[in-house]
């Protein structure tokens, strides 16, 4: 192969990985439309007073029982003071509660009250019946083959 034929070849895949990138790219931009619009939805059917930015923390609340706010700011990577409006929002509706944390009585922790947890099982649980309807046609492979993908490209992003 001639230095001009490696040179054509590798202009040839640039420009295929470039298309991909691009594909890639408009792919990512619908999936994160669709997120922020089934976020919001979610957030109403849990409460329809319920704000959609205050849904995920309310989400995480319900995975680490007992978690420090600060947990929440280093997860989520927002400021305290969104955090602490999130948590009193999430109050207010009776989703969540603040206690004393056990270990240090000086901090609180936050704990999903059994009403939010219930009403975030029961989303989940109809949320996993939509996913397996919508995949229904798709093999064990392939969505193994697609969560390992999500989990390398999730990696990949870092933090």
């Amino acid at each position: 192969m001639t230095a001009g034929e490696v040179a054509a070849a590798t202009d040839a895949t640039r420009a295929g990985t470039t298309q991909a990138l691009r594909d890639i790219e408009r792919e990512l931009g619908v999936l994160l439309h669709r997120v922020r619009r089934r976020t919001a939805e979610n957030a109403q059917a849990v409460d329809p007073g319920l704000q959609p930015a205050a849904y995920p923390v309310l989400l995480y609340v319900v995975e680490h029982e007992g978690v420090r706010a600060a947990a929440i700011v280093e997860h989520f990577g927002i400021d305290k003071g969104a955090v602490s409006r999130h948590v009193g929002h999430l109050e207010a509706l009776g989703l969540v509660t603040r206690s004393c944390d056990p270990d240090d009585r000086r901090a609180q922790v936050l704990v999903a009250t059994a009403t939010g947890q219930e009403r975030v099982r029961s989303l989940q649980a109809e949320r996993r019946r939509v996913f397996a309807d919508r995949l229904s046609d798709w093999s064990e492979e392939e969505l193994a083959d697609l969560a390992g993908r999500l989990a390398r490209y999730n990696a990949a992003l870092g933090g």
